[in-house]
């Protein structure tokens, strides 16, 4: 079972923002940073999701395990629904791509400080959005 770790944020609410994605297992170990666009911290957290499923999908997993502090984004997906209309796209697509192109994929909710490899590289994410760099 692959081990993928996400993390979302952004330099404001909206402001610019960036994702991480951390995966390991079965001998992988993979750190993506990417940068987006102005965005909620809320909407990062799902681009990050969504980015990580592109990354497993261009590896060719078929089992994943999705780790995320985002409550919001887990509990969206756990119960495949979103209030807030802005988001429903982008769960849509989590859902699509969660069933149509793994064998078995799931998220797990867990605390900040077991998403510290992700929440880094969300931050080096946000930091180019910025056009800054870490010293």
């Amino acid at each position: 079972m692959i081990e993928v770790y996400i993390d979302g944020g952004s330099a404001g609410d909206p402001g610019p923002s960036g994702v991480g994605v951390f995966i390991k297992g079965n001998g992988h170990v993979i750190r993506h940073s990417f940068s987006l666009p102005n965005m909620s911290n809320h909407e990062a957290e799902f681009h990050a999701c969504i980015k990580a499923l592109d990354v497993c999908i261009d590896h060719g997993f078929k089992l994943i395990s999705i780790r995320s502090d985002s409550k919001v984004v887990v509990d969206a997906i756990e119960k495949e629904y979103v209030k807030n209309t802005k988001f429903k796209p982008l769960l849509e697509k989590i859902l699509a791509d969660m069933t149509n192109n793994f064998d078995y994929a799931f998220i797990k909710w867990i605390p900040s400080k077991q998403n510290k490899e992700a929440d880094t590289l969300a931050k080096e994410a946000i930091q180019l959005s910025l056009g800054k760099s870490y010293d």
